[in-house]
C-alpha cells in the first residue's frame, strides 16, 4: 500500500504521544486494532525471533490496522524492510544503519528514529541530519533489553530538544507519573500494553494521564 505523504507523517508525530512495540502474536490483528482504537499513536514491530519473511507477513498485519486507524506504523532496523512496506518510520539503534544510507533506502518521506541511552547520545540525536525523533532510556531494566544498564529517569531529566523525543524502558501506569514528572511528554509502551487483558482500555488509560 502506498505511503502517507511525509508532511502528514511528520504532522502524525508530532501530535504522537503514545507509541506502542510489540513482539509477533496469533491475535496481532486484533490487538492492534484494539491498541489503536485504544489512542496508540505509532506501533512497531519488535520480534528479534522472525526471519525476513515472517516479519514482512507480521508488519503487513500492523500496516493495514495503521491505515484503518489512521496511525503511523514504524519498523525496527530493518531499512529494506521499512522500503518494502512503505512504513511511515523507521527506527534505528545505535548500532545500525548510518542515517544517509538509511534514508537513500526509505526516501524522504518516512520519518527516522534513533535509540539513546546517554547524554552523548541524547544530545547528538537532538541535532543529527536526518533523525526526525528519538528515544531515551531505558527509564528502568526490561526483560526486552537483557544486559542494557538503565540509566533511568536521570537521562529524562537531562533532555532537552525541539524534536519530538519519547521515554521508553520499564514504562507501566504505576510509574507514568514518575516519567511524567521528570519531563517527558511522550512514552513507548511494550508489556503495559502487549500484556494488559484489554489492550484497549490499557492505551486509554495512559492516553488519559499523558493528557493531563
Amino acid at each position: 500500500m502506498p505511503g502517507l505523504d511525509g508532511n502528514l507523517i511528520r504532522q502524525r508525530l508530532a501530535d504522537a504521544t503514545l507509541y506502542l512495540c510489540t513482539p509477533d502474536r496469533p491475535d496481532l490483528a486484533e490487538f492492534a486494532d484494539a491498541a489503536l482504537a485504544g489512542g496508540v499513536d505509532i506501533i512497531q514491530l519488535r520480534d528479534k525471533s522472525l526471519e525476513a519473511r515472517q516479519e514482512l507477513a507480521a508488519i503487513e498485519v500492523l500496516a493495514e490496522a495503521t491505515a484503518r486507524h489512521g496511525k503511523l506504523l514504524a519498523v525496527n532496523d530493518r531499512a529494506d524492510i521499512a522500503h518494502a512496506v512503505d512504513a511511515d518510520v523507521l527506527h534505528l539503534g545505535q548500532d545500525d544503519l548510518p542515517v544517509p544510507l538509511a534514508r537513500a533506502i526509505i526516501g524522504d518521506g518516512p520519518v527516522i528514529g534513533r535509540s539513546t541511552h546517554d547524554v552523548d547520545q541524547m544530545r547528538a540525536a537532538a541535532d543529527e541530519p536526518g533523525v526526525d525523533y528519538f528515544c531515551t532510556g531505558p527509564c528502568w531494566s526490561t526483560p526486552t533489553k537483557p544486559g542494557r544498564p538503565a540509566p533511568g529517569l536521570d537521562l529524562v531529566r537531562a533532555t532537552t530538544s525541539a524534536r519530538p523525543w519519547f521515554a521508553i524502558g520499564g514504562i507501566d501506569l504505576g510509574n507514568l507519573h514518575e516519567v511524567t514528572a521528570a519531563g517527558a511528554t511522550r512514552v513507548v509502551v511494550v508489556r503495559a500494553i502487549t500484556d494488559a487483558e484489554d489492550p484497549k482500555a490499557a492505551a486509554e488509560s495512559f492516553k488519559f494521564e499523558l493528557s493531563r
